[in-house]
């Protein structure tokens, strides 16, 4: 059976649908603890990219300077948003094409050449989606007032388009 891994699925594709909207929603400049955001939201793709499967058998995009990864760091790469956009769809349809090649033994195993289990490194990228998404939903809602939609359950949500609709998270006392 494959209970751990429907779970992982399902629970996955919120955090992907919160930053795709994070992204849709932002000021790509707005400085974030000293760098734009859009560089925060490169680093959390990249990082879900690198270490969702196995960060030490792991090939860096073409578009990917040295060092890009790290906001603070300096890069004469400039990603569009529809760039950030295309490569989080490919992280996605890569993150559950190799989903779909577990099972939940393989959970408690680890990746070849690799300190940490799957389980592990599955745990560590939604916390760190979910951190990052949240630090650009933040500078959001600085810039625009109004908090981007943030989905928890996927089967609540559609794409209609609207980034700041029924399922945003409400500030309470604000």
């Amino acid at each position: 059976m494959n209970e751990l891994i429907n779970v992982i699925k399902d629970t996955i594709k919120p955090n992907f649908l919160n930053i795709r909207t994070s992204i849709r929603a932002y000021d790509r400049d707005a400085l974030c603890c000293g760098s734009p955001c859009w560089r925060w939201a490169y680093h959390a793709i990249h990082s879900a990219d690198k270490w969702f499967i196995n960060p030490y058998d792991y090939e860096e995009p073409d578009f990917h300077e040295e060092g890009m990864d790290n906001p603070d760091n300096d890069t004469s790469v400039v990603l569009t948003d529809e760039q950030l956009l295309d490569y989080l769809e490919a992280v996605e349809k890569k993150t559950m094409d190799y989903l779909d090649t577990l099972d939940d033994a393989m959970l408690y195993t680890k990746p070849e050449g690799c300190p940490y289990t799957r389980m592990e490194l599955v745990l560590r990228q939604y916390r760190h989606i979910s951190f990052h998404t949240g630090m650009l939903n933040d500078k959001t809602y600085d810039r625009k007032g109004q908090f981007p939609m943030w989905v928890s359950e996927s089967g609540q949500f559609i794409d209609d388009g609207i980034l700041f609709g029924r399922y945003r998270h409400r500030n309470i006392g604000k």
